[in-house]
């Protein structure tokens, strides 16, 4: 009988009783917490706050085969939440074990509340390496707004320097469609973090498109971007009497003459020599 009851396994002992564990306080927890159990895939629910949006199908297909002959080498999280259960962590592997027809799956079991679940479901997704820059800047922003964290807070949450994530978070001041392109990889998170440098927005748009036809590259957006921004000095229109002089002197000096003028009428005049000989040649002229 003893190696009867030790052949079922963790599992089967605890399914009599985890029915009535919903809280740390009820009899059983301390032994169905953090321990790894072959639960139901019909027990389980995925998260309805589910940071993770996208799942690729092809993946998941490929993941379910290898289920098929491997199993699930890690086991997913979840919650209990009264006659079910709920992924914290792991929606994938969940996926793809339902494809390959799987009736239990392994898990990891937590209690946590709401705000607990949503908050390692959110710090577990940014730590995968498939992730875009705007999928990990809205779950940063998840983070602060739904969990009530700082800045300073969710650095050292997520393991970031804070100027790290407040590079992230600023990508989600780009217009949507530019963040859209750096989704799709059409441009990098490098491309984003220069284009803020552009605060019209119409002008971003049009930085944005010369990025994508002409391929240019981070190094070469930040020089384009930083000629925009580069002042340029209002040259004011040259009145005809000012050509005419320009054209009189360049005939009289046998030399370029350039005449700058602003609004206000204020300018100069200046007479290009080629060489010392030249120079002397202008000096004698203006003598």
């Amino acid at each position: 009988m003893k190696k009867k009851a030790m052949g079922r396994g963790l599992s089967a002992l605890l399914s009599e009783s985890t029915e009535k564990i919903n809280s740390v306080k009820d009899e059983g927890a301390a032994d169905l917490i953090k321990q790894i159990v072959e639960i139901p895939i019909e027990s389980i629910k995925p998260n309805p706050n589910q940071p993770r949006t996208y799942f690729d199908k092809e993946a998941l297909v490929e993941l379910a085969q290898s289920i098929s002959q491997l199993g699930v080498i890690q086991p997913i999280t979840v919650r209990k939440n009264q006659h079910s259960y709920e992924i914290i962590s792991g929606e994938r592997r969940y996926r793809a074990s339902k494809l390959a027809n799987l009736e239990t799956i392994p898990a990891f079991v937590r209690l946590a509340n709401d705000q607990e679940m949503l908050e390692m479901a959110l710090v577990e997704n940014i730590q995968r390496e498939d992730l875009d820059a705007i999928e990990v800047a809205l779950t940063y922003q998840r983070l602060i707004d739904e969990i009530n964290l700082t800045q300073e807070a969710l650095s050292e949450r997520v393991g970031k320097n804070r100027s790290t994530v407040t590079n992230y978070l600023r990508l989600l001041k780009l217009d949507p469609i530019i963040q859209t392109g750096i989704r799709d990889g059409m441009i990098s998170m490098g491309h984003g973090r220069a284009l803020m440098g552009i605060t019209d927005l119409d002008e971003q748009m049009e930085v944005y498109e010369k990025i994508i036809a002409q391929s240019l590259s981070v190094r070469q957006t930040e020089n384009l971007i930083k000629n925009l921004n580069t002042p340029r000095k209002e040259v004011a229109f040259l009145p005809n009497q000012f050509k005419s002089a320009k054209h009189y002197f360049e005939k009289h000096f046998e030399t370029k003459v350039e005449i700058k003028r602003n609004k206000k009428g204020k300018g100069k005049i200046v007479i290009n020599f080629e060489s010392d000989e030249d120079f002397l040649r202008l000096k004698n002229l203006l003598e």
